[in-house]
């Protein structure tokens, strides 16, 4: 078969839904590990466990369970808006102060999983997910 360039949109537009799915499976686990590094200590940063009930704890409780939720695709959309929403309170409470620019003040990563969480509230889960699966999609 020869390549065209209308083959390759499609297969690639066949794997858009997957890759959304793979792209949130991604930004959970990343996201649970700043969660289980703040409430369970790993992996260690050496740095204390934040007090209870503390606006570091409940960021936190937030990564993990937001994170775990995320991963699995459940209730993706509410889960991801509160998740957006705590990210960009972490920007502008935590790195806006330091300085300017997101590169500098250590913020590119909360900017990111910010609109990483409002696209998955628009888009949702993806395939791979219990929220399709409750839904009867696949």
């Amino acid at each position: 078969m020869a390549f065209t360039t209308r083959n390759s949109l499609s297969a690639l537009n066949a794997w858009a839904p997957r890759m959304l799915s793979v792209l949130r499976i991604m930004t959970g686990l990343l996201f649970l590990e700043h969660g289980t590094q703040k409430l369970l200590g790993f992996p260690a940063s050496g740095k204390p466990g934040p007090e209870l009930f503390s606006l570091s704890w409940t960021s936190g409780l937030l990564e993990l369970v937001g994170g775990v939720f995320i991963v699995l695709g459940l209730f993706t959309r509410p889960v991801a808006f509160l998740l957006a929403g705590e990210m960009a309170v972490a920007y502008f409470m935590a790195h806006a102060p330091r300085g300017f620019f997101p590169v500098n003040n250590g913020g590119d990563a909360a900017i990111l999983y910010c609109f990483v969480f409002l696209y998955l509230m628009v888009a949702g889960a993806g395939p791979w997910s219990v929220d399709a699966r409750r839904a009867g999609k696949y």
